[in-house]
């Protein structure tokens, strides 16, 4: 199966670092013309001179908030005078930071940034780029969500829990209402990653003794990889899944008990 993106356009919020990183590099090997947005300017530049790019593809980093409307839809309107945007990958989002709390702790404004940035960041963006995918009859988005998503958050945060399940159901919405317009959305739930400093921190909180039971949950032994996320990203993003939308892809090393 030889998956490239010659020439396509595509889209990455979250880029800096992780996840997101591995899905612009992964793209651009293939051949595509990576937009990497993130507010994190150094890493951004970072991943614009480490990589990599191969058969004609290149990265080009773009200074983005997902919350700011007037940004998104600037971005969106420069993309389209080149035809816009082929493929739209949202990562930006996590658990930003926040630490397991019990409810009655949970300040009101935590729980709206996660919201803002991981679901609403995903609507204003989808929102302002999906005009030029009808027009050209084509498109293709990927919400990164989470294996927090499908089931109970070993974070044990609520806001980010119940956020991975709401891009779970936007996928599936905007499956349903774009397909009839040839617009493939779908959905990637990661299981645990060490993919940043937050996950790095949660690691080292287990102990070698809960690092150990983890491991042993998982059916193949291995915490993931940013690489398995972007190798699920491109498949999603590929003809070889044109006839799948409003799904999400578990990518976690197999069901846990």
């Amino acid at each position: 199966m030889d998956i490239h993106f010659k020439e396509k356009r595509v889209l990455v919020t979250g880029a800096a670092r992780g996840i997101g990183r591995a899905i612009c590099e992964a793209f651009a090997a293939d051949g595509a013309f990576v937009t990497a947005t993130d507010v994190l300017d150094d890493e951004l530049a970072s991943l614009v001179s480490e990589a990599l790019p191969a058969r004609g593809g290149s990265i080009r980093a773009v200074h983005l908030d997902v919350t700011d409307e007037a940004a998104i839809a600037k971005l969106a309107t420069d993309a389209e005078a080149e035809g816009g945007f082929d493929v739209f990958v949202h990562v930006a989002g996590g658990v930003l930071g926040q630490k397991k709390r019990p409810l009655e702790d949970v300040p009101a404004a935590d729980w709206d940034r996660i919201y803002d940035i991981n679901v609403r960041g995903a609507f204003l963006v989808a929102r302002a780029i999906v005009p030029a995918m009808k027009s050209r009859g084509a498109g293709k988005m990927v919400f990164i969500s989470s294996g927090a998503g499908l089931g109970v958050s070993l974070t044990g945060i609520q806001a980010y829990a119940s956020a991975k399940a709401a891009l779970i159901s936007l996928a599936r919405q905007l499956g349903h209402e774009l397909g009839p317009f040839g617009i493939n959305v779908n959905a990637v739930a990661p299981g645990f990653l060490r993919t940043s400093p937050d996950y790095e921190r949660q690691w080292a909180s287990y102990g070698e003794d809960g690092q150990a039971a983890m491991l042993n949950e998982i059916p193949l032994r291995r915490i993931g990889l940013p690489e398995d996320i972007s190798n699920a990203v491109l498949f999603l993003a590929s003809p070889y899944a044109s006839w799948i939308t409003g799904q999400t892809l578990s990518v976690s090393g197999g069901p846990t008990s």
